[in-house]
């Protein structure tokens, strides 16, 4: 028997919850997501004390969460151009800013064709001060139920990763 939508969701947000802070039923951009998922990351290197530091590098990833029955191509532009200003709006490149990441995590029971060839070829990079003050890109990442198929953009391929160990079936066949 299938998981419902939802149970879906909560298993990928429990997997998620290791590195990320996790937030529920969040109103952004005027948009209702299920969830949204938020990481951060500073280190830094001292020279003596911590008064004293060398060079620090922080890291951001902004992560949207939608489900939905079936996804159709303008669903899905609506749906990126929705969290990618959500996610930029967040973004505040400084020195130490080495990346800050906006991604879309859909779960839903049929994708059409179009959705499909829309997901594997949006692409979104934009530099703060030639890179000197970082990046970001735009990860977008799906599933589709119904075949068990799973697609992302170039960049989202890590969200994909975190999908198929989750949903893939355990007998080795990935579609």
């Amino acid at each position: 028997m299938e998981m419902p939508l939802l149970q879906q969701l909560e298993k990928l947000l429990n997997a998620y919850s290791h590195q990320y802070d996790i937030a529920r039923d969040v109103e952004e951009e005027g948009a209702a997501w299920p969830a949204t998922a938020t990481y951060y990351l500073r280190d830094e290197n001292y020279l003596l004390s911590k008064k004293h530091v060398l060079s620090a590098v922080e890291q951001h990833e902004y992560v949207y969460f939608y489900l939905t029955d079936h996804l159709t191509a303008t669903d899905l532009q609506s749906r990126i151009d929705l969290s990618k200003r959500a996610g930029l709006g967040k973004v505040k490149p400084h020195k130490d800013h080495m990346f800050s990441n906006v991604g879309l995590v859909v779960l839903a029971n049929t994708i059409d064709p179009d959705a499909v060839k829309l997901l594997k070829r949006t692409r979104f990079r934009k530099n703060y001060r030639l890179t000197f003050w970082g990046w970001t890109e735009y990860q977008l990442a799906a599933m589709e139920r119904s075949t068990n198929c799973f697609y992302s953009n170039p960049a989202g391929a890590g969200a994909r990763k975190i999908l198929e160990q989750n949903f893939a079936p355990k007998n080795g066949k990935r579609k």
